[in-house]
């Protein structure tokens, strides 16, 4: 089974993502919602604008203590970007029946994210779960030793019910 990799979609994610966090007012509208787990730890970096109107909420919860401690936006963003900079990505597909034990030792982020940025005409969007690696080595291990082919996009553009690909 081929694994479809997604280093060249990270690339453009992290990219919007980093204009999210920096220039906000460049977007008229947007629902972003990125939940990170890694080294037994979550991080959620949470914001919406609607109606001119924006929420915002960064919190992270500690795999020992099992606690959610509110964060600041920047040790927020930080978390995410440093998982967006490694080398290679799988998505999982969410398929009914799909189940891939995660390992802690690679970090997963969930993605929801919608958005229009002013002067587009219609709105992207993004549902995925990703787990990130070193690089392609470390990719194709893991999902060899998951035993689930199932839970991994095999093919892109993604798209089920449940998480896609930009629609």
């Amino acid at each position: 089974m081929t694994v479809a990799l997604y280093a060249d979609y990270i690339a453009e994610l992290k990219s919007l993502f980093a204009e999210l966090d920096r220039y906000p007012e460049r977007f008229q509208t947007y629902t972003a919602r990125f939940e990170l787990a890694a080294a037994g730890n979550l991080v959620v970096y949470e914001t919406r604008r609607r109606k001119g109107q924006t929420d915002s909420l960064y919190y992270g919860r500690s795999g020992a203590t099992g606690a959610n401690q509110q964060i600041s936006q920047a040790t927020a963003f930080a978390a995410i970007d440093r998982f967006f900079a490694l080398g290679e990505f799988v998505a999982l597909t969410g398929e009914a029946g799909a189940r891939v034990e995660v390992d802690t030792h690679y970090p997963h982020c969930a993605v929801n994210f919608s958005y229009r940025k002013k002067g587009q005409p219609v709105t992207r969007s993004t549902l995925m779960v990703f787990a990130a690696f070193n690089d392609e080595a470390d990719a194709l291990q893991y999902v060899s030793q998951a035993g689930d082919p199932p839970a991994f996009v095999i093919e892109r553009p993604w798209r089920a019910e449940k998480s896609y690909e930009w629609k």
